[in-house]
């Protein structure tokens, strides 16, 4: 194995996060809040390590194969972590808190140990946003242009480079990055625009677009979403937070061709909207069973934050305007259930995902058909193309996993003295990267600051793991990728 390539490119990312830290830091002196050396100290760190890896692995030759990818593919998520923490220790939070909440800011799941944000210093506040965003794309790049190449989790579906449906659109890797990148960044804007004309203050706006389309969380206040209940901020936050659950890939189609064609035939929007509908539907009906002589203009309002917070579940972003976990027991049913959904693949969303849903349901029909006529045959369509058996046994082995991965950290939570629905939902929370549990130990009312660090360390490789989607860490692993 080439170790060299590896070394270089994880100094690159060191070098590209220790870029991230500058405005935080200037936004720390120009609040006058006397914390600037909390991101010098961290820059200098991290520059150091970051040049001293470039410097030590440059070289003409530089190419990575297939081991080397799925290497990198793990270790740049622990590496650029461990650099993410860096601010938060040299602010004083322990080692178990600062990965921890590097870990949930960059995977995305927006689970914090953080409380008394309204009074923290800005740049530690931006700093949270910067790893969800980074985090975010780090993500959708990895799921759509590098998974493929590895053949994991049934990710070669969403090979773009030998897709027909797409044609020319993306011919390369690199191509890949690059628009989806520029998506991603101009919905943020857009995202960041609406938030400010609909009551956010710059700032404020610039943050939770951030979260929304990295599909986060983090918010700049104790209330979440709460402190802009009332404005029209919730309703940009629930066609945002859905916008981050779809495939990024087809939004650049659709930015830079204008062929929504591919966006409106795939098969996984449609069913992660119908999802969202169904479910907001059904919670609005169950808290309006009882509405106690309600007005309109409040049932209106109660539908609006149901909505608001079954997408905000569904799709993984973990924002929260109410306390949902308090809306009686089926409501709590329908909300757990959700959080192991996800969004579609190729998006910022974590948990299982569309595809997989309706490939497993697909192959489940088919093997019900075969023990009645065990002579017929019955291929399983997915998205106008057959899936092979490769993709069929990568799908399996995902859902096995993952399965795995909640029942023994739920156990491990129960362990460290969580109660069962706490202990249940917090992994629910954290392998599909969603963030607020239920309950009132990691509701959406409280933050995860109250566990030991045990717990803490459970949830933190749990969100990893959830987040590079299992397969290639166990990959990595295994004694036979290191033997060759």
């Amino acid at each position: 194995m080439q170790l060299r390539p590896v070394i270089y490119a994880l100094g690159m990312m060191i070098l590209l996060v220790t870029a991230a830290m500058v405005p935080c830091a200037l936004i720390d002196i120009a609040d006058g809040t006397g914390k600037q050396h909390v991101f010098v100290i961290s820059g200098a760190i991290s520059l150091l390590v970051g040049s001293l890896f470039w410097v030590m692995a440059r070289s003409r030759d530089l190419n990575i194969g297939q081991r080397e990818a799925f290497l990198l593919t793990v270790s740049i998520w622990v590496v650029i972590n461990a650099v993410g923490a860096l601010p938060f220790l040299v602010s004083g939070y322990s080692i178990t808190n600062a990965f921890f909440e590097s870990v949930s800011g960059m995977t995305t799941t927006g689970a914090t140990i953080l409380a008394g944000l309204d009074t923290m210093p800005r740049g530690l506040l931006l700093w949270r946003s910067i790893l969800h965003w980074i985090g975010g794309v780090g993500i959708i790049v990895t799921a759509v242009a590098i998974l493929p190449q590895l053949r994991v989790g049934g990710m070669q579906l969403f090979n773009l480079e030998s897709s027909d449906r797409t044609g020319k659109f993306l011919p390369k890797v690199s191509d890949i990055a690059a628009y989806i990148g520029f998506a991603y960044v101009a919905l943020t804007a857009i995202c960041a625009l609406l938030y400010s004309i609909t009551g956010m203050n710059w700032f404020d706006a610039i943050n939770h677009a951030m979260s929304t389309l990295s599909a986060g969380g983090f918010s700049t206040h104790d209330a979440s979403f709460g402190q802009f209940n009332g404005t029209g901020s919730v309703y940009v936050g629930i066609v945002f937070m859905a916008i981050a659950a779809m495939p990024f890939s087809l939004f650049a189609i659709l930015f830079l061709n204008g062929r929504p064609g591919p966006l409106l035939r795939d098969p996984q929007p449609r069913l992660f909207l119908a999802i969202g509908i169904v479910v907001s539907i059904a919670v609005i009906l169950v808290r309006e069973a009882n509405p106690g002589g309600a007005t309109f203009s409040e049932q209106w309002t109660e539908g609006v934050n149901a909505t608001f917070n079954v997408f905000s579940v569904l799709s993984g972003t973990g924002f929260a305007n109410a306390p949902y976990d308090t809306w009686g027991d089926p409501v709590v049913a329908l909300l757990l259930l959700v959080t192991f959904l996800g969004g579609c693949a190729g998006s910022a969303a974590g948990g299982i995902k569309m595809f997989r849903l309706e490939i497993t349901w697909k192959a489940l029909i088919a093997w019900g058909q075969r023990m009645v006529q065990p002579h017929r045959k019955a291929p399983i369509w997915y998205g106008g193309r057959v899936v092979d058996t490769d993709t069929l046994q990568s799908v399996m082995v995902f859902l096995f996993l993952y399965l795995v991965t909640f029942m023994v950290s739920s156990a491990l939570l129960s362990f460290a003295g969580l109660d069962t629905m706490s202990a249940i939902s917090a992994a629910a929370a954290c392998v599909s990267n969603v963030g607020p549990g239920l309950g009132p130990v990691v509701g959406p009312s409280t933050n995860y600051g109250v566990l030991n660090d045990f717990a803490k360390w459970v949830c933190t490789v749990t969100m990893l793991l959830g987040r590079l989607e299992f397969l290639v860490v166990f990959v990595v692993l295994t004694p036979r990728f290191w033997r060759g």
